[in-house]
């Protein structure tokens, strides 16, 4: 699409069956969502044999007997609301399709109350300047995940609506049918009694605080494997904390924080799952308890990110390492 828009034409076969317009439209202009198309219908942008349509429900019914031309006029991007800022990026790949990029712990993903700017979104904004077709109508990028500001680690963004819409069912559908996979790697108080197990518990908003989550009965399904993979010992010899990757197979607000805590042991240095457990770091040696404080945030990492790249299909797999203070606490906690 270029800056003046574009004009689409698609034929109707003579043999095709009755149908909406929507739904119609949908099949045949795949790179748009439906809801975008219902728009572009309802702002007269669409035509069938020069007659302007307005509803998304008309019924298209090909009874000459010969093909019937639809035209779709599709208007530039608008200007996305917030402002592109040069804020550096690790770019670990990157084509006219999508972006992925190593998110940096304290960078917001999106602007709202309290950060209006200087998250991903205004740095993608100027990082993508010239290469965004348009989310929805917006000239903005499509985040189909999010992590939160303290988690570092890998994300995909979506540059052209086919691909925020191919990533978005596979982000919505966890990898159930598909080969989309999601990883992290977190550092925990205590060791998990199993190597290998699974943690199937339902989360909400939390009724004393509404910008926490918690296991409740009635909260939405919440579902996180994880395994043990390493353990440490504190000054004492003991077993006092370990490293656990976790899969996800629900996309919940702090589900892996909430999950670890539920099961007693939260990820080190969680300011709000791990509060409670501020008293056991005079467990740790001194080394290990002055790069706790270091650290400053909760130690969570998203290392692997496996998806189906949405133009070619094929399987493409992204894996990353701890950055620095992670693994200079992680260092610390192995003796190293």
């Amino acid at each position: 699409m270029n800056g003046n828009g574009d004009v689409i034409s698609v034929t109707v076969p003579a043999e095709a069956d009755e149908d909406r317009l929507d739904r119609m439209l949908a099949g045949l202009v795949p790179q748009f969502s439906r809801s975008r198309l219902q728009t572009l219908i309802r702002e007269g942008r669409v035509t069938i044999g020069g007659r302007t349509i307005v509803e998304p429900k008309y019924r298209v019914n090909v009874t000459s007997g010969a093909d019937t031309e639809i035209t779709i006029s599709v208007p530039p991007p608008k200007p996305a609301t917030p402002e592109p800022q040069d804020i550096p990026l690790d770019v670990v790949y990157e084509d006219d399709a999508l972006i992925v990029i190593e998110k940096p712990a304290g960078l917001v993903v999106h602007p709202g109350a309290g950060t209006p700017n200087g998250t991903l979104v205004n740095a993608l904004l100027h990082h993508c300047a010239d290469s965004l077709s348009g989310i929805g109508g917006v000239e903005r990028p499509g985040i189909v995940h999010r992590l939160d500001k303290d988690t570092s680690g890998l994300m995909v963004v979506a540059k052209t609506d086919t691909a925020h819409r191919s990533l978005a069912e596979q982000f919505a559908d966890h990898g159930r049918t598909g080969v989309l996979e999601r990883g992290y790697r977190a550092l925990v108080w205590g060791v998990p009694p199993r190597k290998y197990d699974t943690i199937d518990a339902a989360i909400a908003r939390s009724p004393q605080n509404p910008e926490r989550m918690a296991v409740r009965a009635n909260g939405r399904n919440a579902i996180t494997h994880y395994e043990v993979v390493q353990t440490f010992s504190g000054a004492d010899g003991s077993p006092v904390a370990g490293l656990v990757e976790c899969r996800l197979e629900t996309g919940r607000t702090h589900q892996i924080r909430v999950h670890l805590a539920h099961i007693g042991h939260p990820i080190l240095g969680d300011p709000v799952y791990g509060a409670g457990f501020r008293s056991k770091s005079r467990l740790l040696t001194d080394l290990q308890r002055k790069s706790l404080e270091t650290l400053g945030r909760q130690a969570l990492h998203a290392y692997l990110l496996v998806f189906a790249h949405p133009v070619s299909g094929e399987t493409v797999r992204f894996e990353s390492d701890f950055p620095a203070d992670i693994q200079a606490l992680l260092e610390t906690l192995t003796g190293t």
